[in-house]
């Protein structure tokens, strides 16, 4: 796998993204089962002339399969509490493409799995970042020989939240519980001062039914022209404040 470089990833994951976007995708199938993405547009962030980028010249096209990951490093995991083991574990079926072109000033990351029962899914955004952790960690490139474990900067802070899918009787649900109000907080806080830089990011549900949508409690999605589909966005800074935004029920027709 291609090394990258430390600056464009510490950018990534720290989430100074500046006018960047987040889209979460479902393509839900009849039986039940399908595929959920979730992608992150930081070309904005490359045009803003970050020099060291530029300077860099960075061409990067790279697939990391989380599954080999913690099979490679599964004597590191079980050293971990159980908590931390249980919120690895939850990247095991996912892939993320990595594309970042400095020329051309794109970075785009997807990371995706396909799954047999939707509601086996839960807060993809919560193991994104745990994902972007990892990832940078592990292409970090150690000096002087040194070994690196790129395990050991991982806390076990999350964001206080649980999703929740659910697709029964032509009736599908993505719903979030707050769990844990402080932690939250303490995410809104972290971002505090980014805020102004945030300030054009937003979060998109775009979320494909094998059948016509009917109902919809949401009064802001628009719908594709089959009506099958429907796409929700909100501010990045709105989701971080209210999970809950995104709270979708749908009906299908029967």
């Amino acid at each position: 796998m291609k090394r990258f470089s430390l600056y464009v990833l510490t950018m990534v994951s720290s989430l100074l993204m500046v006018g960047c976007q987040f889209s979460e995708h479902l393509n839900l199938n009849e039986d039940g089962t399908g595929k959920i993405t979730i992608n992150f547009d930081g070309s904005e962030l490359m045009k803003m002339g970050e020099g060291q980028v530029a300077e860099k010249k960075e061409k990067i096209d790279s697939l990391l399969v989380f599954n080999d990951f913690l099979e490679e490093h599964k004597d590191s995991i079980s050293k971990l509490s159980k908590e931390m083991q249980e919120r690895l574990k939850r990247l095991k079926d996912f892939e993320m493409h990595i594309v970042v072109n400095s020329e051309a000033k794109e970075m785009n990351m997807d990371m995706y799995k396909d799954f047999k029962d939707v509601s086996e899914l839960g807060d993809i955004f919560s193991d994104f970042k745990t994902a972007m952790v990892i990832e940078g960690k592990n292409n970090k490139t150690p000096g002087n020989g040194s070994t690196f474990d790129p395990l050991e900067t991982l806390t076990s802070e999350e964001g206080g939240t649980k999703v929740s899918y659910s697709f029964k009787n032509n009736k599908f649900s993505r719903i979030t519980e707050i769990i844990d109000a402080e932690k939250v907080k303490k995410s809104m806080d972290s971002l505090e001062k980014t805020r102004m830089f945030l300030a054009s990011s937003k979060y998109k549900l775009k979320y494909t039914f094998p059948r016509k949508i009917v109902k919809m409690s949401s009064d802001k999605a628009t719908f594709s022209l089959d009506m099958k589909s429907f796409i929700l966005e909100v501010g990045f800074i709105e989701f971080m404040e209210n999970p809950k935004i995104l709270d979708v029920e749908v009906e299908l027709e029967n």
